[in-house]
């Protein structure tokens, strides 16, 4: 593997920036996933083509999930080669986000999405589902692209912030396939 990968904060741009921020993942996405090596240059460009044109439909897809795909895991596959995938995107960040294998067993939290209606659409368009949410002093998310969730973590952070003037202790785990595709429905209705 290649030098340790730290992604950088976006603080410049406009809060709640939806596209924005599916930007700055798609770019910090693709720099940790060269730094694993794990993907050629040819199919990280087809990934990002991917990506794009469901951004442009309003269609929220993972690009770790997509990057499996075009890497030619078929269906019944797709689980293990995201986790491959995510593994290693994992292993060039620090630190390394945890993995959360009961997270598709959590309550919904629509209190929260409800009171932070624009923290509900910035998880849906990074595909990072609020985990938990204990009032706005302990908040969870995860995401099957630890990149995306750090992304929305700090998006929670800043949110609970403007709004209250505190700061939250948040958390940002990756998820297994099977749980983060249950939340991603359950949560988003995708």
């Amino acid at each position: 593997m290649s030098s340790p990968f730290t992604p950088a904060t976006s603080a410049a741009r406009k809060p709640g920036d939806s596209l924005q921020l599916l930007h700055t993942c798609l770019e910090q996405t693709v720099q940790a996933l060269q730094a694993t090596g794990i993907a050629t240059e040819t199919e990280l460009a087809r990934m990002q083509a991917h990506f794009e044109r469901s951004v442009n439909q309003g269609e929220p897809l993972d690009l770790l999930e997509i990057l499996a795909r075009v890497q030619g895991a078929e269906e019944e596959h797709v689980g293990i080669e995201v986790a491959r995938i995510t593994h290693a995107v994992s292993m060039v960040l620090h630190p390394s986000p945890p993995l959360v294998p009961f997270a598709g067993k959590l309550i919904a939290p629509s209190a929260f999405y409800e009171s932070f209606d624009q923290l509900h659409h910035t998880a849906r368009a990074l595909l990072s589902p609020i985990l938990y949410a204990e009032d706005t002093d302990a908040v969870g998310t995860g995401a099957l692209n630890p990149i995306a969730a750090r992304i929305m973590a700090d998006e929670i952070l800043a949110g609970v912030n403007r709004r209250f003037g505190i700061k939250p202790f948040v958390t940002a785990v990756r998820m297994d396939y099977e749980s983060w595709s249950f939340l991603t429905r359950k949560h988003f209705g995708l």
